[in-house]
């Protein structure tokens, strides 16, 4: 689960991370009013979406009084902002961030990952903060400083000084430093992050340590015991189908293909994606209906698919071990009947029961082109679609 920039920094503000003063703005009114609260001098205006690269897009811009900053949120909220994260329809922008201006001396880049190369968390610094780190990492990897932390210790302070040293931080901040970091491993810890961000991580000319920008992503699989986290949801950010799949159960994301995908299994499922572009389609999703599922959730899980535009053939693959062929035949079957079905549709089964799901499907007088591979089934629909 995502979150929006001003509520990862509300959480980190609570471990004790500085961040800029700064308040949000659903109207160009409440921005202006907002502005005049924090001093009436240079703020910022940042759009609240759940997308990288908002300052490339457009959607960070610098405002020298409060009636810029009423202009600029003019300028943001209700349009859609695009950025290289968005695709090119963009996200709606539906809220600013105010925030105090800084002088800014140096940007650097702190960031918390579960690292699957160690199998631990580790830290990921740079001193190129303020650009995407992908960048950094292709173009200057040598920029690049990594800690894996013990979990049964946590993140030491041994660790954050080396960092620290490596950042070239003036020995008078390397304690400011080393505060911020730790603390961004407790928040990260305790709210079962899968990953924190912070970049840029500024030092003004001041001599103050500053979280500009935040990113914090969850654990979907720990939301149960933090429902403080899950409150702050934004569902305007989130796919409609999506959404509507998470009140199933079902493993649900959205691709710009036009093949919709039915598969049991996470490993079948990214298999059926591979084989159907292999065969020169595109997989319009990945759904992946469990191992367990009912006739009704089958039944759920075919309509979501069918209630995206773009699709224009569904292919399902399902290999019953604890789902039965039979289930399965007749979840498809009734939702079929229901949503009166105008698209092709191949079905591949093997597994418990598959000869009743078989014949379930061919009594059912549905237009369904059965097949008995997985390569049969790919090269099936993808000849479907070139013959409409």
């Amino acid at each position: 689960m995502n979150i929006h920039e001003y509520q990862a920094k509300e959480i980190l503000k609570g471990y004790g991370v500085p961040v800029p003063r700064g308040e949000v703005a659903s109207t160009p009114e409440e921005a202006q009013a907002a502005a005049i609260r924090l001093g009436g001098g240079t703020c910022v205006v940042k759009a609240q979406i759940h997308a990288g690269g908002r300052g490339k897009g457009g959607g960070v811009k610098l405002a020298r009084n409060p009636e810029e900053a009423e202009q600029k949120a003019r300028e943001m909220i209700g349009k859609n902002l695009v950025t290289h994260q968005t695709g090119p329809e963009g996200r709606q922008v539906r809220r600013v961030l105010i925030e105090q201006g800084l002088n800014i001396d140096r940007e650097l880049y702190v960031a918390l990952v579960l690292d699957r190369a160690e199998s631990r968390v580790s830290m990921i610094c740079s001193s190129e903060g303020g650009v995407e780190i992908e960048e950094v990492a292709e173009k200057h990897p040598e920029k690049i400083l990594k800690e894996t932390i013990d979990p049964v210790i946590g993140l030491a302070g041994f660790q954050c000084r080396r960092l620290a040293y490596g950042l070239n931080i003036p020995s008078e901040l390397i304690g400011k430093m080393t505060a911020v970091m730790q603390a961004l491993y407790r928040a990260f810890d305790d709210a079962d992050c899968s990953i924190a961000e912070i970049n840029p991580l500024i030092i003004t000319k001041e001599g103050q340590v500053m979280a500009l920008d935040a990113k914090m992503n969850f654990d979907s699989n720990a939301l149960y015991r933090h429902k403080d986290i899950v409150a702050l949801r934004d569902l305007n950010e989130e796919d409609p189908g999506e959404i509507e799949a998470s009140k199933f159960d079902l493993s649900y994301i959205s691709l710009d293909g036009n093949i919709a995908c039915m598969v049991n299994g996470a490993g079948l499922a990214m298999a059926t994606m591979d084989i159907i572009k292999l065969c020169g389609g595109e997989p319009a999703n990945f759904l992946d209906v469990g191992g367990g599922a009912s006739k009704e959730k089958v039944a759920q899980a075919f309509k979501i698919l069918l209630a995206d535009p773009r699709v224009r053939g569904v292919l399902i693959n399902i290999f019953g071990g604890i789902m039965r062929c039979d289930v399965l035949a007749q979840g498809i079957v009734d939702a079929a009947h229901e949503m009166n079905i105008q698209v092709p549709l191949v079905v591949r089964m093997e597994g418990t029961n598959v000869a009743q799901g078989k014949k379930i499907l061919a009594d059912s007088g549905l237009a369904i082109i059965p097949a008995e591979t997985m390569a049969q089934a790919a090269e099936k629909i993808v000849a479907a679609l070139e013959k409409r």
